[in-house]
């Protein structure tokens, strides 16, 4: 293992804090850790665990291994082919989008370099088992896709929702409509 730069995991977490444009209160909430130790943490004066680091990126929406990899807890990859890269530098995707693209793409080597470990017989012993560029494989990239942006549209309208909500109710008290207190009661006579 290599030797860690504390400071370096806690600058690259407020900037994809940053990135992300979320406060350090949200992210200490959403993470499960105080606000005091998650400002510690981004300052270099603490060494977070795996386990917080990965209640962080979860917080941050983003790969617990891009952490695990900055604190040095695992080694960086060799380089692939420029597809990991590329998903994570799309501005037009959202971070939950990258990270479940990443998975998909990470899952596809996986099942590639198990494939050529067992050799051609492996794929005759499961022919009902899913193989790069099958339908069924493409099927599952788009589903697993769709999903991804599914969820994306469902917290932006919910996000959208809170906000009109919260402008709604944060009106001066002039602009409310008055009911009048001497109304006629039609049960009385």
């Amino acid at each position: 293992m290599r030797n860690v730069n504390v400071n370096s995991i806690g600058e690259y977490i407020r900037e994809q804090r940053e990135q992300a444009k979320i406060s350090m209160r949200q992210l200490a909430q959403s993470a499960g850790v105080s606000n005091p130790y998650l400002s510690q943490i981004e300052r270099g004066l603490r060494k977070p665990s795996a386990d917080i680091l990965q209640q962080i990126a979860k917080g941050l929406r983003i790969s617990a291994e891009a952490l695990y990899v900055q604190a040095g807890i695992l080694e960086d990859r060799p380089a692939d082919s420029g597809v990991r890269s590329a998903l994570l530098a799309d501005p037009q995707l959202s971070e939950r989008q990258k990270q479940v693209l990443v998975e998909i793409y990470e899952s596809f080597r996986r099942e590639n370099a198990a494939g050529a470990k067992t050799g051609a017989d492996a794929e005759a012993d499961d022919p009902a088992e899913l193989t790069v560029g099958s339908p069924g494989a493409e099927a599952e990239v788009l589903e697993a896709v769709l999903a991804a942006e599914a969820e994306a549209e469902a917290e932006a309208e919910a996000e959208a929702e809170a906000k009109a909500r919260a402008k709604a109710g944060a009106q001066p008290a002039g602009d409310a409509q008055t009911v009048p207190k001497n109304r006629p009661d039609s049960a009385s006579d």
